[in-house]
Order: structure tokens, then sequence, then C-alpha cells
């Protein structure tokens, strides 16, 4: 490797290293609690609110995200509705606001479908103790439920986490200069496509490598608690 094109590329795509930690924190952070709520939704029995998470999750996780994100900058933007409305034209009328969106919607699915496999992996017989001693719904759940679910949850969400960050980069197809957006205007300006992608590899191991790390401790902790 060039090391001149390295310390050339570098401070750009730290730059866009903060776009891009900035997408995914938003991601799971919206999108974590938003997956267990569909979660649960798939698990309720009220059949129209099932039907209602069954099919967003159909479609989020059977359409390429590449397309949710075309469909939410660039085909929303064509409804009128959503051009007079300011709160909704927020959303996806900037690039990066779309992106974050597109990640939790995402996200959103794929968690949901994570933590619905978790609530029904519980014993039943644990959540008919609780409900015996007189607890709430309230509490059955954030006391038995969740935390249960949670581990059962957590190993296959850290994949998800890893997922997000790696997918964070489909937000330079609409014009936000994260990580691979900076690698593709570098790589148009230096040619040195090898070097600069190397280096962008290395950036987003180093982020995924935090991420899952923290999780794992997180995970352990869960375990070691009684």
């Amino acid at each position: 490797m060039d090391l001149e094109i390295v310390k050339y590329a570098v401070p750009f795509l730290l730059v866009g290293a903060k776009t891009t930690l900035l997408i995914a924190l938003f991601g799971i952070g919206f999108g974590f609690p938003f997956g267990i709520a569909v979660g649960l939704g798939r698990g309720s029995k009220n059949r129209t609110l099932r039907n209602i998470c069954d099919t967003y999750c159909a479609i989020f996780r059977g359409t390429p995200m590449l397309v949710q994100i075309f469909v939410i900058y660039y085909g929303l933007a064509q409804v009128s509705f959503v051009r007079h409305n300011p709160a909704l034209w927020w959303m996806i009328g900037d690039g990066l606001h779309a992106a974050i969106l597109a990640v939790v919607l995402n996200t959103g699915a794929y968690t949901g479908e994570i933590f619905r496999t978790g609530f029904l992996s519980l014993p039943k017989g644990l959540i008919e103790a609780a409900e015996a001693c007189g607890m709430s719904p309230w509490h059955v759940f954030t006391r038995v439920k969740f935390p249960l679910a949670l581990r059962q949850a957590l190993p296959a969400y850290s994949s998800e986490a890893a997922i997000i960050v790696k997918e964070s980069s489909l937000a330079s197809t609409i014009t936000v200069l994260e990580v691979t957006g900076y690698a593709k205007r570098l790589m148009s300006e230096t040619f040195a496509i090898m070097d600069i992608f190397i280096i962008t590899a290395a950036l987003y191991l180093a982020m995924n490598v935090v991420a899952l790390t923290a999780l794992k401790l997180l995970e352990r902790r869960l375990l070691l608690v009684r």
C-alpha cells in the first residue's frame, strides 16, 4: 500500500466513520425497541395486529434494503402529501434522515423476528407461576418475559447489530457521505482502488469488533445474573 495514499485518505474516511456510527447508533437505538414491539405484535392474540406485524416483517425481510432506501428517499418524495407535510418531509427529504429511517424499518423487521422466537422459547410454566403470584401483565413482562427473552435473543441480535453497521454503507447511494461515500469519492480522485477499499474494510471491521465485543460482554453479564 502507498503510505501517501493512506495519509491522505484516512482523515476523510474517519469523518465518514462518524456518519456511519450515527446511522448505526440511531438504527440500533430506535430499531431495537421498535423490533421488540413488532415481536410482541407478532405473538399477540389480536389477529389484526398480528397480521399487520406479519405483513410488515414479510415486506422488509423479503426486499433488499437498497430498494427500501430508494423507495423512501426517491419514491415517497414524489407524493405530494409527504412533500407538504413538514414532519414527513423532514424524515425523508434529507438523505441522512432517510437512511436512518430505512435502517430502523429494516432492522425492526429482523429484530421483531429475533424477539418473536425469543418470547416463544420462554417456559410457559414460569409465566403462569408469575401470573399466579399476582404480578400484573406489565411486571410479568419487565421482570420475567423480557429479561429471559433478551438472554435468548442477544446472540442472534449481535449479528443483526453487525449487519446494521455494514448496511449503513448503502446510505452512500443517496448522497450521504459516510465511509463508503468518501471511499467512492477518494477512489475517483486517486484511482487507488485497492488501497482505499482495504482501509475502508479495516474501518468497518474495527467498528464491528467494538460493537460485537460490547454485546458479548453484555451477554456474559446477563448470563451471570440470577
